[in-house]
């Protein structure tokens, strides 16, 4: 199970920073979920997908930590522009583009949010975004119909076909 671990951590990673928004938080999520990955080795089921089988258990280790930071605290998030490294001139255009695409992610409400990192950054089908969210399948369409509009809303090239016509 641990070498089979390691060979999602950088989609688990993923994840938790687009749940969290903050690094820290995001390495922690992935800690706690790798733990409980391996606490609960037994229960996975070789005909499963273990990236799903993680994903699933993430998102249910993160919604008991917003649980219990609800009845705290509260929680903290910070811009997707303090997230990303700039490392080299020819990635400049490629992390500025990432670095939009992930502030107008940031700005979805999180159930779109999710519903988007699942099934456009991770690829997964509708029907398994609605096991790993719990919710019908009708219901992934409609955040992602939802999540469409609101991110071609944001578009400023899409402002400025509006003023012209």
């Amino acid at each position: 199970m641990r070498d089979e671990l390691e060979q999602h951590l950088s989609a688990l990673w993923r994840f938790a920073l687009v749940l969290t928004r903050d690094a820290e938080r995001a390495r922690d999520l992935v800690q706690a979920t790798c733990v409980r990955a391996l606490e609960k080795a037994a229960m996975y089921h070789p005909d499963t997908r273990l990236d799903r089988w993680l994903m699933t258990m993430m998102m249910n280790v993160w919604r008991n930590e917003l649980r219990a930071a609800r009845v705290r605290t509260g929680s903290g998030t910070v811009e997707a522009e303090n997230v990303l490294s700039f490392d080299g001139a020819g990635h400049v255009e490629t992390n500025i583009f990432a670095s939009q695409v992930l502030t107008a992610v940031a700005e979805l409400p999180e159930a779109q949010r999710e519903t988007v990192l699942l099934v456009y950054l991770e690829g997964w089908t509708y029907a398994e975004a609605a096991q790993a969210l719990d919710v019908p399948i009708g219901t992934v369409m409609s955040r992602l119909a939802a999540a469409r509009a609101k991110l071609a809303g944001m578009n400023p090239q899409n402002d400025a076909v509006r003023k012209s016509k």
